[in-house]
């Protein structure tokens, strides 16, 4: 079945819930449920196998953890409080650390009239706390697989009582490398468990192990809700064309005018992260990094400090980011464009929860254009393609938080008085309007808002391949002078040549990739032992080698510059 906007439906009170649990939702707040939840209780209380497809923020753990509670507290089996020892009934398998502590929480609330006890187990714990929890008896335990394993393979983890096992985010468990490790766990759970599975995206191998491991499944999938008419949609997306060289600043123009309250920017590698976590901090933002090189004691640390308000700008690979619910967060911002619709879709899912909006925008080069169609297509969701801010836009939204800052100060009434006489003096000799002008002068460049004048170049989005001549022709043979009509042409050095493997298509690809000029306005390309000589359209050249001076060739940032010397290629 597919849900795809929210009809009047039962209530919680109408899905044969008990009245602990019940009275739990209630006391949080809960008025009715979410289309998962509506769907998925009934047959998840009857004891069937249920196969869901739903993003991030639908409401998945409470539509997996009340049936789990109810069934497990129903269990004339279950473990008793006071005996101690025996078997988990539920185990709920996650793929990060972050995501196991959420669920469990979340487990505990709901299930606390209940006297249901919940152990969250993951890597970067002290392994003693936990086995001391499980041999006192847990009736749901929820885990990465990593560390499920491990206490299988102890014998502190037993399963051959377990009634029901969940695998939540399975597409992100697969995509982190837990293939194996599942297949391991589920090979020791018994057979007449009942096994759930969700998933915000159905690959493959998804399809896969749920025939292999579940039983005539019940099949929902909910798709975001169509905004009504003449309503913003909850996640705003946007994407900006930007050449590499400019991406730092049109990262900064960009939050500058979005002002976001807390905002996480994906990259692809921990290298970017940390290069780009050091540029924006140098930039005056308060950024922290996160990647999987990072301890769990330092990625704590971060994301105390981004819940606590003393960071707003979280820099993060996708791996580290998994499993976050950062409830401040307003903005994701894409520093590429991700490799796969899935991987987008997970990206943008951290907004727009709970009918909160949200704001999505992706920095893309002109040759990422094309996946941003794809993206599109896939998802079915419009990416308006925007102009970056200029410099204009840039004071304009200063001057319109410096006016709001001045309006909320005169709307709280404050002690404003203390300050009357120095207008009155001052009004002695200039108007009253000049005095304000000055004033609001001074408490705008108060705040640094002369920074950042650089205007951004505006770039094309690439939507198909330049024509090409033969082959050669993108090389520099003689006969291209002709064709490109003559145009004034300068050379541009590189500090990489045929001792670095450097061919002349990784620099036809480099610059054609990182910036507006095209295969058929390159020159002839010069390669010798140690550097490189390209001919470049005289008015592109600044931008060439600023582009190329933030990229690599052969894996390498090579020198870049304006030759020095313009004598004829052969004297080199």
């Amino acid at each position: 079945m597919v849900v795809n906007e929210i009809d009047e439906g039962p209530g919680f009170a109408d899905l044969a819930l008990g009245p602990e649990l019940l009275k739990a939702l209630t006391g949080l707040g809960y008025e009715e449920p979410t289309p998962i939840q509506r769907e998925a209780i009934p047959p998840l209380l009857e004891g069937r196998d249920l196969l869901g497809q739903a993003a991030t923020g639908t409401g998945k753990t409470a539509a997996f953890a009340l049936p789990m509670l109810q069934r497990l507290h129903g269990d004339p089996h279950r473990v008793d409080t006071e005996a101690g020892g025996g078997e988990s009934g539920g185990l709920v398998l996650v793929p990060t650390r972050e995501l196991a502590v959420q669920v469990s929480e979340a487990m505990h609330r709901y299930g606390r009239d209940l006297g249901t006890r919940v152990l969250p187990i993951y890597g970067g714990q002290p392994i003693g706390r936990q086995l001391r929890a499980l041999e006192r008896g847990v009736d749901v335990v929820v885990a990465t697989p990593g560390r499920a394993l491990d206490h299988i393979g102890r014998g502190t983890l037993p399963l051959k009582g377990l009634r029901m096992i969940v695998l939540d985010e399975a597409d992100e468990m697969l995509d982190m490398g837990f293939a194996d490790d599942i297949e391991a766990i589920l090979q020791e759970t018994p057979e007449n468990r009942q096994t759930v599975l969700f998933s915000a995206t159905m690959p493959p191998r998804i399809d896969g192990i749920a025939r292999r491991h579940l039983r005539e499944p019940v099949r929902i999938r909910i798709e975001r809700e169509a905004p009504a008419a003449g309503e913003a949609p909850l996640i705003r997306q946007s994407a900006y064309i930007v050449s590499r060289a400019y991406k730092p600043a049109a990262l900064g123009r960009v939050l500058d005018v979005e002002a976001p309250t807390a905002a996480i920017v994906f990259c692809r590698t921990r290298e970017e992260v940390d290069s780009l976590t050091e540029t924006m901090n140098g930039r005056g933002y308060r950024a922290e990094a996160l990647h999987g090189g990072m301890g769990q004691e330092q990625r704590d640390r971060v994301m105390g400090r981004l819940r606590s308000g003393t960071a707003d700008l979280l820099v993060a690979t996708d791996v580290a980011a998994r499993g976050l619910d950062i409830e401040q967060l307003t903005h994701v911002i894409n520093y590429d464009v991700p490799s796969a619709p899935e991987s987008y879709v997970h990206r943008i899912g951290r907004v727009g929860r709970a009918g909160r909006e949200g704001v999505a925008i992706t920095l893309a080069e002109p040759r990422e254009h094309r996946m941003l169609k794809t993206i599109e297509r896939v998802t079915r969701s419009k990416i308006a393609v925007e102009k970056v801010p200029t410099v204009a836009d840039l004071r304009a939204r200063r001057l319109e938080l410096t006016r709001a800052a001045l309006q909320e100060s005169l709307m709280e009434d404050g002690d404003l008085d203390r300050f009357r006489v120095v207008v009155e003096t001052l009004a002695d000799e200039f108007d009253l309007v000049d005095i304000a002008l000055a004033a609001v002068k001074l408490a705008h460049e108060s705040t640094g808002a002369a920074a950042d004048e650089e205007e951004i170049p505006e770039v094309t989005p690439r939507t198909q391949r330049p024509e090409r001549g033969p082959r050669d022709d993108r090389f520099g043979r003689d006969e291209r002078r002709g064709r490109r009509g003559g145009g004034a042409m300068s050379r541009v050095f590189v500090g990489a040549g045929r001792s670095a493997g450097v061919r002349p298509q990784d620099i036809v690809g480099a610059i054609t990739g990182e910036t507006r000029v095209s295969g058929r306005e390159i020159g002839a390309i010069e390669i010798a032992d140690r550097f490189t000589l390209v001919e470049i359209p005289d008015g592109a050249v600044d931008e060439v080698v600023a582009a190329l001076r933030h990229t690599t060739i052969k894996g390498r940032k090579p020198i870049v510059r304006r030759d020095r010397d313009d004598a004829p290629r052969g004297r080199r």
